[in-house]
């Protein structure tokens, strides 16, 4: 070998070895720490888009750039509201008189009967049923300046979200002056902690201003107003204070609350209007530390160890991203995976924080209020799926057993249409009544408590699930195999009129067999045939007759379409807006009676030929994924997961907007995002033996991950 050819080679050989030294072992433990600080989201100038919210997962405190919210008005008109939430907190108007569901109720044909549902939502009782009972806010907390409220949003800004530590530290200045704030929630009271740091504090220049609302303006169903009006129809009483500590009974027609403010050091907590109090510190310091807790009971502690709280709180935190399901695609040479990650984690944090209360999670969380606070059965897989998926199932265990408390309210809606078993409300408080409107007429809600608990059981293995949840299992399929009708033309069993479908654009006295809900019934009693079995019990033979009769999917042109009665999904435009839902059928779930080449044939026509513009929803991306990857084409679920189209966007703090419909946040999407990615990862019953068998195999992802479970 000549120089030449030995220098050329060494000049190879180092190639090789810098080219891979960058490479990740797919083996190797995942610095979760380094990643999630890498993404944890920061500001150096105004977005009113990107308030940072820290909570503890029924509680939510959401802050603008001064780590309180200090400018609500400039937030709630051109971004994101900044509010104060938890989920326990309700309240109802008085009414002129008592109403029921029936007084909103109109008759339909149903079931082979005649059945009242409470879909007139215009009558008087259908307005007082719908937004009662609502959602509480609780208070506003931002800074004052010489007694008067900031009216410009400061110039300098410096934030960061910590998510490791769930912590949020802000700067900016006021008049040539910096202020520093340090915001964190308890993670064992509803509580929000602040130290501030200033010299502005001296001279009780800088301050700290508590206002209490009346509610929400009523009148707008998605991202209401605050209400600091009618100040006579709510009161703010002092009821105890002490060195340190005032406790406050805020009353709000027969709904009441307490809130304690407490802290450190000599300060003054004075009132300076019937639902306004101001703290300032009470001698020449430049450091205020306090807390503001809010209960339903009457606290009887009002010590302050912001020491002891923030450690716990980091704590917490640490915990919660050192165990459960991780995943690392920051190797990756797609220039999409650094946004990829960047959602998850943010989606992560966001679900923690305002999604994990005994009552489940509205749309928009504890972010701000939607639909009047109340949470939507058919969007619980979305909510809480995710879970199960990452390997942290509490709080799918608390909604399942939210449902099963829920039984006996399931049972009386089901005996009130002539059904057996439980059939589930769609738009419910927390006493599990339905809303009027087209509500109840959606019923892909049923099945979500049988597929919940599989998954549950599935990915866990543990029989204790089987029998603490066999009654929620039994009565919901028992309500669904009698939903279902007998044609005796067609010799089969169906689904008629009145259903509104999931995809939300037929009259719903139109309707017969759609796709998505076919689907989901022979997969949730065929899942409900299973439980019996497990546990040694006879199968209704109801169950096997249906099972072996149900109608087949509709189909057109060698495509599947949205239901039967209306075939016209891809003849034209105006059919192809909303969920694609008949894709659910093999992607959210399986439904074994699916024609592979037809739903590939359906998936290659919504990609092509649906209205991606007009209305579409974030959860419908990460649901056309699951499709694409169970039909063997990673590479359309990486793209259509991360589409640059409407209502897929992810802004700085995670949250995902949906135009049109006054949601300015909407978890459904961030849900869906964590359960495709989890089943992309991990795989699912009958996924190819490769690791991440929903990405594309071609080079271009690096995907490592710690576990995550298999979907279904």
């Amino acid at each position: 070998m000549n120089n030449k050819e030995y220098f050329l080679l060494i000049g190879i050989l180092i190639l090789l070895i810098s080219s891979n030294s960058g490479a990740v072992s797919p083996n190797a433990k995942i610095d979760r720490k380094a990643i999630v600080d890498r993404f944890s989201p920061s500001l150096s100038g105004i977005d009113l888009q990107a308030p940072f919210s820290v909570g503890n997962g029924g509680f939510t405190f959401t802050a603008d750039v001064t780590g309180l919210q200090t400018f609500p008005e400039q937030y709630f008109n051109s971004g994101i509201p900044l509010e104060t939430k938890a989920r326990w907190a309700w309240h109802s108007r008085a009414a002129t008189k008592t109403y029921t569901l029936a007084d909103a109720s109109k008759n339909y044909t149903a079931y082979g009967h005649q059945v009242a549902f409470p879909t007139n939502m215009d009558a008087a009782a259908g307005q007082w049923l719908r937004k009662n009972p609502h959602d509480l806010p609780l208070s506003q907390i931002g800074f004052t300046l010489d007694g008067s409220k900031l009216s410009e949003l400061p110039k300098t800004v410096s934030q960061q979200l910590q998510l490791w530590q769930g912590e949020l530290h802000s700067q900016f200045a006021l008049e040539d002056q910096t202020v520093n704030v340090t915001t964190f929630a308890s993670q064992q009271s509803d509580t929000v902690f602040a130290e501030v740091h200033s010299n502005l504090l001296k001279n009780k220049r800088l301050a700290v201003d508590f206002r209490f609302p009346r509610g929400y303006d009523l009148a707008v169903k998605n991202t209401p107003a605050i209400d600091f009006g009618s100040a006579d129809e709510h009161s703010t009483a002092l009821l105890a204070s002490g060195r340190g500590y005032t406790l406050l009974l805020r009353q709000i027609d027969n709904t009441t609350h307490f809130v304690s403010v407490s802290w450190q050091g000599e300060a003054i907590f004075k009132k300076i209007a019937a639902h306004h109090w101001r703290l300032s510190v009470a001698n020449n310091q430049s450091r205020l530390v306090f807390a503001v807790n809010f209960s339903q009971l009457k606290p009887q502690n009002f010590a302050v160890s912001f020491a002891q709280e923030i450690q716990e709180n980091r704590e917490h935190w640490e915990g919660f991203w050192s165990r459960g399901g991780f995943v690392d695609v920051t190797a990756s040479r797609d220039p999409r995976a650094i946004e990829l990650q960047r959602r998850i984690i943010l989606s992560r944090y966001l679900l923690a924080i305002q999604s994990r209360a005994a009552i489940p999670a509205q749309e928009t969380g504890l972010t701000n209020s939607s639909w009047y606070g109340k949470h939507h059965t058919e969007m619980m897989w979305w909510h809480t799926a995710h879970w199960i998926l990452w390997n942290q199932p509490e709080q799918a265990v608390r909604v399942l057993r939210w449902f099963k408390a829920h039984i006996p309210s399931a049972q009386a809606v089901a005996q009130e249409r002539g059904l057996e078993g439980a059939r589930w409300a769609k738009m419910v408080g927390p006493d599990n009544r339905e809303s009027p409107g087209g509500n109840p007429l959606i019923i892909w809600n049923q099945p979500q408590p049988i597929h919940l608990a599989e998954l549950l059981y599935q990915t866990t293995n543990n029989k204790q699930w089987l029998e603490e949840f066999a009654e929620l299992v039994d009565e919901t399929a028992k309500a669904m195999s009698a939903m279902l009708v007998w044609q005796e033309d067609e010799k089969r069993y169906s689904l008629l009129p009145p259903i509104w479908i999931a995809q939300e654009i037929y009259e719903p006295t139109e309707t017969r067999n759609p796709t998505f809900e076919l689907a989901y019934w022979r997969f949730a009693l065929q899942i409900a045939c299973s439980w019996r079995m497990r546990l040694g019990e006879p199968i209704p033979k109801l169950w096997i007759q249906v099972l072996n009769n149900l109608a087949k999917l509709p189909v057109k042109d060698q495509k599947y379409v949205a239901m039967e009665a209306i075939p016209d999904t891809f003849d034209k435009l105006e059919s192809r807006k909303d969920h694609p839902s008949m894709l659910g059928a093999y992607g959210l779930l399986v439904d074994k009676s699916v024609d592979i080449s037809m739903m590939r044939n359906t998936l290659d026509a919504v990609l092509k030929n649906w209205d991606w513009q007009e209305k579409i929803w974030g959860w419908d991306y990460p649901m056309i994924a699951m499709t694409a990857a169970r039909l063997g084409r990673p590479q359309t679920a990486v793209d259509i997961l991360l589409a640059d189209l409407t209502h897929n966007h992810y802004l700085k703090n995670g949250h995902v907007p949906q135009g049109g419909s006054g949601l300015r946040v909407y978890l459904p999407a961030n849900g869906a995002l964590l359960s495709a990615v989890a089943m992309l990862v991990a795989g699912w019953s009958g996924a190819p033996d490769a690791p991440a068998p929903g990405f594309p195999n071609d080079g271009s992802w690096t995907v490592r991950s710690e576990g995550l479970s298999a979907n279904l």
